[in-house]
């Protein structure tokens, strides 16, 4: 069974940096895609970033993209998502997800992912 578990989230003012940590046991962590996602009360799932099993390619949201790095340490079944000069509308709870596939597409919708971390609030507040 693969478990996927978060970590690393809190409160850090606007302009701040804050990296969070995912750590995934059970399965092959070489073989799945890996994404970050954050969600905000009422919304769906938004992707933030995602990584394949590699970790040769990387792809971001928009919103995201000159502040938040995805990487992947593939010998610690680990994956990070550092996160600069943050702002408040990143405040969201951020999931961390997993799903295996040999494709070097990257996964953005939230229903491809099968295994979902329980996710960790960062929050972005003066």
């Amino acid at each position: 069974q693969v478990q996927v578990v978060e970590s690393g989230g809190g409160l850090v003012q606007p302009g701040g940096s804050l990296r969070l940590s995912c750590a995934v046991s059970g399965g092959t962590f070489s073989q799945y895609h890996m994404a970050w996602f954050r969600q905000v009360p009422g919304n769906r799932r938004a992707i933030a970033a995602t990584i394949i099993p590699s970790g040769g390619r990387t792809h971001y949201a928009d919103s995201v993209k000159g502040r938040f790095t995805i990487s992947r340490d593939n010998a610690k079944n680990a994956v990070y998502l550092q996160m600069n000069s943050l702002k408040p509308e990143d405040t969201a709870v951020y999931y961390c997800a997993a799903r295996e596939a040999s494709a070097t597409y990257f996964y953005t919708k939230e229903y491809e992912y099968d295994y979902w971390g329980q996710g960790t609030q960062v929050t972005v507040s003066s």
